[in-house]
C-alpha cells in the first residue's frame, strides 16, 4: 500500500465513463463496472445530465467525481468507455476527440453498430482495459463549415458519422446544389443531403439508400435524401475531395447536423464545404474480428448454407457463430 500511496499524481491511470442511464438496471451496471475498475486501483470520472439523475443521487456512484459533457472532461483520461448505444457512443466521442483519447463503446442499447463489445461481455472488457490488452485504430473524420451569402462563417463543427443537412420547414424541400472540388455536378430539391464517412455510412445514410462502406476505407460519401431528380444516386469521392452544398437563396432555412446531436442554421443562399477531418477518432478494439462478421451480426443478414471457399476450414466467426459473442 506505502508503493501505491507514494505514486505520483501524474501516474494514476483514469477512465472517463460516459453511461446511458435510462433505467435502473443500466444504472446498476454503470455501479458494477466503477467498482470493477476502482478495485484495479483506475480512477473514475463519470458524465452526468440532466438524464442522469440516477447516477448523481446513487448512494455510492455519487462518491465519484461527476463532470459534465463538455470538451475537457476527458483531459488526463487514458480512455472513454461508453456504456449504451449509437447515440451515447456519439456524444462520447465528441468528448475523445476533442482531447484526443481513445474512445471504447459496450453496447446497451439495441443495434448498438458503434460499440465493440455487448453487454453480456462486460467483464471481459473491463478486464482488457485493466491489462491495457487492446489495440488502437483510427477512424476517419470529416470536418464542415457553414458560410452565409454573403461569405461570412457562421459555424463549423465535425463529424465522426455523417454531416446532414435539411429544410427548417419540414413541409418543404431544400433546394440544394452539389458541388465536389470546386465543380457543380447536379441541383435538386430535396429532403436532405447526407455526408458520411465510412463508419456512418450503416447508419442515416444507409438508411436513406446509401451504400455500406467498409471502415478500412478512406472516402466521403454523399447521398441525396428523397431528391427530385433523375441523376440523385449516392457518390463516394476522395478523402481528399471537398463537397459542398449551396442553398437556394429563395429556399427556406436549413439546418445542418452533425452526428445527430450538433447543429448550424444554415441560411438561405448558404454553403456547406465537408472535407476529411484534420483529426481522426481513436476507436478501441477488443479482437480481429472483420467488420463482415460484424455487419452480419448487427443486421441479422441470412447467411445459411454458406460453404466457404474449398480448402478453408470455417472458424469460430463464421455463419451463426458471426451473431455471438464479443462483437
Amino acid at each position: 500500500m506505502a508503493a501505491q500511496s507514494n505514486r505520483r499524481a501524474s501516474d494514476q491511470r483514469v477512465v472517463l465513463l460516459v453511461p446511458h442511464t435510462g433505467s435502473m438496471g443500466n444504472v446498476a451496471t454503470t455501479e458494477r463496472v466503477v467498482r470493477l475498475l476502482s478495485a484495479a486501483g483506475i480512477s473514475v470520472r463519470i458524465v452526468v445530465d440532466d438524464r442522469t439523475t440516477g447516477v448523481s443521487e446513487h448512494p455510492y456512484l455519487s462518491q465519484y467525481p461527476l463532470v459534465a459533457a463538455e470538451p475537457e472532461a476527458a483531459r488526463g483520461c487514458e480512455l472513454v468507455l461508453v456504456l449504451g448505444g449509437d447515440g451515447t457512443f456519439l456524444r462520447a466521442a465528441d468528448l475523445a476527440h476533442a482531447v484526443d483519447v481513445p474512445v471504447l463503446g459496450v453496447n446497451m442499447g439495441h443495434v448498438g453498430f458503434l460499440a465493440e463489445w455487448e453487454e453480456e461481455s462486460l467483464e471481459t472488457a473491463v478486464e482488457r482495459v485493466v491489462l491495457r490488452d487492446y489495440r488502437i485504430e483510427e477512424r476517419m473524420t470529416i470536418d464542415t463549415v457553414v458560410v452565409d451569402a454573403a461569405g461570412e462563417e457562421v459555424g463549423r463543427s465535425w463529424a465522426l458519422n455523417e454531416v446532414s443537412m435539411h429544410s427548417q420547414n419540414r413541409r418543404g424541400v431544400l433546394d440544394a446544389i452539389l458541388e465536389v472540388d470546386g465543380r457543380p455536378v447536379s441541383s435538386f430539391g430535396c429532403d436532405g443531403v447526407l455526408i458520411s464517412t465510412p463508419t456512418g455510412s450503416t447508419a442515416y445514410s444507409f438508411s436513406a439508400g446509401g451504400p455500406v462502406l467498409w471502415p478500412e476505407l478512406d472516402a466521403i460519401l454523399v447521398v441525396p435524401n428523397n431528391a427530385h431528380a433523375l441523376f440523385a444516386k449516392p457518390l463516394v469521392v476522395s478523402p481528399a475531395s471537398t463537397v459542398a452544398v449551396e442553398s437556394a437563396s429563395q429556399t427556406d432555412e436549413a439546418v445542418v447536423i452533425m452526428d445527430g446531436h450538433r447543429q448550424i442554421t444554415m441560411p438561405p443562399g448558404s454553403r456547406v464545404e465537408v472535407v476529411r477531418g484534420a483529426h481522426p477518432i481513436r476507436w478501441v478494439r477488443l479482437d480481429d474480428k472483420p467488420f463482415t462478421d460484424r455487419l452480419v451480426n448487427k443486421f441479422w443478414l441470412p447467411v445459411e448454407g454458406w460453404r466457404g471457399p474449398r480448402g478453408l476450414c470455417r472458424g469460430a466467426n463464421d455463419t451463426d457463430d458471426a451473431r455471438g459473442g464479443g462483437e
